[in-house]
């Protein structure tokens, strides 16, 4: 039996509404039959210029898209601080929930979202597209494996980019009353939750923002980092950044091995990606090299991975729409401690880089 094609609607015309209609496109359980904005003219124009199916209907309201029948599920990638109000509508309209990162304002606004879905009994998952590459479940493997790579003692990520003199004045990521959480919400969000990815999603006992933020005339964070501690000695920091050269790197430190990747937000390619491993290596008798070296190992995909973001959430709908099961719960726990990680950085920040507890 085929599996059902979920079909979605999209709230607003952002830039990574293009990357994402692509993938809703790409999926072989998906399709979009509605587009909504301001206006039903910048729909259709957003429509058409990006190869959306040939009848997907442009609408000159958030609230036409949420009240059109044929809609199950919507991609909501709307600044953060519209997040809480339209992600709410579409959880009370029935409409299953795709919902751009960062989720919420805080952590307190988004229980809000997941409350609605919940009571709703729709599906959640945020846009976090790197946790649904094959590579993701295939470094998994090799950090979870103690023989390889023993126990986790340290993780250091970084998410950076280079912004341009317009993004940095005018892009909705450094307005206050739309995207207030800056980079921190942008590139840190990946940081974050790369770093508890890797702790099996146990949250850190505590966060303390590390001294030197870069904040803009209106206070929104343009760059900063954190350091991350764990009862049990495991420790861990991030950097993110709007204003340093484009750098993607996870390195993870076991007690017998260490794993490293350079691109893992979005890989140098479509088609496959790499990651590097070591595992007991040592010098030679002069230290002059290694024994053994770090292994690069590829892992190949036949469809990008937010396609497949968009296949696994669609395959979570059509199994709730096939009347057998309810939503799959992992992904809003996760997206909450993301969120509660990245609201403890900016509070260690309010309070001059004092230590915050994470409390779940």
């Amino acid at each position: 039996m085929s599996e059902t094609i979920i079909k979605f609607g999209i709230l607003g015309c952002a830039e990574i509404a293009r990357k994402v209609g692509r993938s809703i496109i790409l999926a072989p359980n998906a399709t979009i039959v509605a587009v909504g904005s301001r206006s039903a003219e910048k729909a259709a124009r957003f429509a058409a210029d990006n190869g959306f199916p040939a009848g997907t209907r442009a609408y000159g309201s958030y609230d036409a898209v949420l009240d059109d029948p044929e809609v199950d599920a919507v991609y909501v990638p709307l600044p953060t601080s519209l997040h809480a109000k339209w992600a709410i509508q579409a959880a009370r309209k029935k409409k299953h929930l795709l919902l751009e990162k960062p989720v919420a304002v805080d952590v307190a606004e988004f229980d809000g979202i997941v409350e609605a879905c919940v009571a709703s009994g729709v599906q959640f998952m945020d846009g976090t597209m790197w946790m649904h590459h094959p590579r993701t479940a295939t470094m998994k493997e090799f950090v979870s494996d103690e023989r390889a790579f023993g126990k986790l003692r340290a993780m250091h990520t970084c998410f950076a980019f280079a912004a341009d003199p317009d993004f940095l004045e005018n892009d909705i990521r450094v307005k206050p009353d739309l995207d207030s959480h800056g980079a921190l919400g942008d590139a840190g969000w990946y940081c974050i939750r790369s770093i508890l990815w890797g702790n099996d999603y146990e949250l850190p006992k505590s966060v303390t923002a590390l001294r030197g933020p870069v904040l803009n005339k209106a206070g929104v964070i343009l760059s900063c980092g954190a350091s991350l501690y764990w009862e049990d000695g495991k420790v861990a920091t991030f950097h993110c950044s709007f204003l340093s050269h484009l750098t993607m790197d996870i390195t993870a430190i076991g007690t017998k091995g260490t794993l490293q990747v350079h691109d893992f937000v979005v890989p140098f390619q479509e088609s496959e990606a790499s990651f590097s491993v070591a595992s007991e290596s040592g010098f030679n008798e002069l230290v002059t090299g290694w024994v053994t070296k770090p292994a690069e190992h590829i892992v190949s995909t036949s469809l990008p991975q937010e396609a497949l973001m968009v296949k696994e959430f669609s395959s979570l709908v059509g199994a709730i729409k096939a009347g057998g099961s309810q939503p799959e719960m992992k992904w809003p726990i996760i997206s909450r401690k993301t969120q509660l990680v990245l609201d403890a950085v900016k509070l260690s920040i309010k309070r001059g880089f004092e230590p915050v507890e994470v409390v779940g």
